[in-house]
């Protein structure tokens, strides 16, 4: 007997028979196959799906492809890379136990543009999916697929998808329905401009379509989203919050901009959600948002009024603020768009709409170089996420990190990066705790003293400027001591300290 809450959201009543145990549609499985996942920074990811894939791998290795949107939550990433379930994975992830796998190479990691993974599975650069796993909060009578608080890559896996396999959450109300706009762009040739002029703009419908037959399974869950593990502002976070405030409202001053900006986009993690919340005390009002992600602190704008409206591609709250967000739904319903993030992050509109970019860096060099995605230049932490689509085409691309990590045994500030995610041509502001350096308009000879001067922390100053002061002797558009460029990082690596202490 199915019970009154699932027939009122599968409201195709043919689509009742396909109910069953996550356990039976994992039998659907087999080894070798591309999936496709829903989620999108531990939001809107299926949660029971992975957790019987893993008992299906100890009967039968599967040694999957799996391409998702971003990281998953619940753990899902790392039980499956621990049971042998992935072997490839793209195009994000943020778990610790499949970080390992990755970096020894038992997990092989495309770490891809987050743009770019639904235009390789049109394409076909990337296999088809075979099956397409899509948590949903409702299916409607027509077949088509309502999401949950993240679209992601959802809409292209169902696109292109050999069988579908619905995850229905119930711990999802149903009333964020109308909360999505599902928009496909055309295969290529012929493609026609993606018409969105405005943040806000709905250019789509609001469900995933889907020819009803391709559905395999319905899997019903009552699963929360894993809540966000972002740490409060602290003191050296509140300090970036200032610069970045003070030179926006220098834009204004100059008139580069108006007062309310251009549409602003913050990637994931604590420092930049840090520096979203920092906006809150300033004067700064009718804002727009145009970004991936929406957290804590998109939320807390929404709501003192500062923020008009916000577009992404998925919601991931702390455990407090999201209870707070569904209770408060209709509050925020007609603010908030979520959008498949080929399209949160499609270079055509951010160029378009100019946006202002906020992300984090691992580490940057003297001459505007950022590291986002490896540690030592080898070992990978997370991925390029989105920052690359907006850095690349946005108005303006912010760098923002502590000026030290490992209680000073790191400076974030080198003479040459381990790792380029992010070239000189790309990056146009860097911020520390210390403060900030515009690089617009300026050469390599240039930005050094700059960066140095304005981020490096105190400690380590002297250091860097006797670098770049060596390094000019030698000459060259970029100087370089190059034998020393990277002993910093082999120092910590094979000691416990990048300075000779």
């Amino acid at each position: 007997m199915v019970d009154h809450e699932v027939t009122a959201r599968i409201r195709r009543p043919e689509l009742l028979a396909r109910i069953q145990p996550a356990e039976q549609a994992a039998r659907l499985f087999e080894p070798g196959m591309t999936v496709g996942m829903s989620g999108f920074t531990k939001a809107g990811d299926a949660k029971a799906l992975p957790r019987a894939l893993v008992e299906r791998a100890r009967e039968r290795p599967l040694g999957l492809t799996l391409i998702t949107g971003a990281s998953l939550g619940n753990d899902s990433d790392g039980m499956m890379a621990n049971a042998g379930v992935v072997r490839r994975r793209l195009p994000f992830q943020a778990d610790a136990s499949l970080r390992r796998k990755i970096n020894t190479g038992e997990v092989m990691f495309i770490d891809q543009h987050l743009s770019e993974t639904a235009e390789q599975l049109r394409s076909g650069a990337l296999p088809r999916i075979d099956i397409a796993v899509i948590e949903a909060c409702a299916i409607r009578k027509d077949g088509a697929i309502v999401p949950t608080m993240a679209v992601g890559n959802s809409a292209s896996f169902v696109q292109g998808a050999r069988q579908v396999i619905v995850e229905l959450n119930l711990a999802a109300p149903a009333a964020l329905e109308g909360l999505h706009d599902i928009y496909v762009p055309r295969p290529r040739p012929g493609r026609e401009p993606i018409p969105l002029t405005h943040p806000g703009q709905r250019i789509g419908g609001t469900a995933i379509v889907v020819d009803p037959e391709r559905i395999a399974a319905i899997v019903v869950t009552h699963s929360p989203d894993s809540p966000s593990s972002v740490l409060p502002p602290d003191d050296e976070t509140d300090a970036i919050a200032r610069h970045v405030v003070a030179f926006l409202e220098g834009e204004v001053t100059a008139g580069r901009m108006s007062p309310e900006l251009l549409p602003l986009q913050a990637g994931i993690g604590t420092i930049a959600n840090a520096v979203l919340h920092g906006l809150t005390r300033s004067s700064f009002r009718n804002l727009a948002m145009y970004s991936e992600v929406l957290q804590d602190s998109a939320i807390a704008l929404l709501e003192s009024g500062q923020l008009a409206l916000a577009s992404a591609s998925s919601i991931t709250l702390s455990a407090p603020m999201h209870e707070h967000f569904l209770a408060n739904l209709d509050k925020f319903r007609d603010r908030i768009v979520l959008r498949p993030q080929e399209i949160s992050n499609h270079p055509e509109i951010v160029r378009r709409l100019g946006i202002i970019g906020l992300n984090t860096a691992l580490e940057f060099d003297i001459y505007g170089n950022v590291n986002s995605t490896h540690v030592g230049g080898t070992a990978m932490m997370n991925g390029i996420g989105g920052s690359g689509d907006f850095a690349r085409n946005g108005e303006l691309a912010i760098f923002v990190s502590k000026s030290e990590a490992k209680d000073g045994a790191i400076s974030s500030v080198v003479p040459m990066v381990a790792h380029v995610d992010h070239t000189e041509h790309d990056v146009d502001v860097l911020v520390t705790e210390w403060g900030l350096a515009d690089l617009r308009g300026l050469a390599p000879r240039e930005r050094a003293p700059l960066i140095i001067d304005n981020c490096a922390h105190p400690d380590y100053r002297p250091l860097l400027r006797d670098y770049h002061e060596r390094a000019l002797l030698r000459g060259g558009q970029t100087p370089h001591v190059l034998e020393e460029a990277l002993s910093w990082h082999e120092r910590y690596r094979t000691g416990t300290h990048m300075r000779a202490v």
